[in-house]
């Protein structure tokens, strides 16, 4: 009896059990990629900001806000003092318009929930791909249609080394005023992203 259970228990169980394992990890691991990779991250802000108004319907360039862009490895994140050159005068009875004017007379700094977000370990400089014309949405998605700002790509080193490897294939929009900069493909050594 004592050597049917154990050669049932080989034949029978042990296999059920592996597959069971095996195939609530794959479903596991493909049905929370997205959420891993922060896709469809749509964070709640503290100022309801519509770049569809501003980026889309307005035409105002993302380097207006984001400064920094050009020059900085990191995109920052405007301050009260950047949206108050314009809503000094425009739509200042607005609810949010008025949370903005309090936190701007108040000296505050609005706390923007960071939407797109690199992993720690890898290093991305954002001047150096505007600079070769890369245009955000490449990265970013079409933020000039979004009303509340979402993370439409994954930033996995895949994504990175597919653009690197083939930017003819994979870089769909170049920057006004630099169409005719040709962009090469990027590094692919570790130390390029891992340092």
């Amino acid at each position: 009896m004592k050597n049917f259970l154990l050669d049932y228990n080989l034949k029978v169980r042990i296999p059920i059990l592996v597959f069971v394992v095996l195939t609530v990890f794959v479903i596991t691991y493909y049905a929370s990629y997205a959420e891993r990779q922060g896709v469809g991250y749509m964070p709640p802000q503290p100022i309801a900001y519509s770049h569809k108004l501003h980026a889309g319907d307005l035409k105002i360039d993302c380097r207006y806000c984001h400064s920094d862009v050009e020059k900085s490895r990191q995109a920052n994140i405007p301050s009260a003092s950047v949206c108050m050159n314009c809503h000094t005068q425009a739509r200042t009875d607005r609810p949010e318009i008025i949370k903005l004017t309090e936190y701007y007379n108040k000296g505050i700094p609005i706390e923007w929930k960071r939407v797109h977000r690199v992993p720690d370990f890898a290093y991305f400089n954002h001047s150096v791909h505007v600079n070769k014309g890369i245009d955000c949405s490449n990265c970013h998605g079409n933020v000039a249609e979004m009303e509340v700002v979402e993370q439409v790509k994954d930033f996995s080193m895949r994504a990175c080394l597919d653009c690197h490897r083939n930017p003819q294939q994979t870089i769909k929009n170049i920057s006004v005023g630099k169409e005719d900069l040709k962009i090469n493909t990027g590094p692919t050594n570790c130390s390029a992203c891992h340092r």
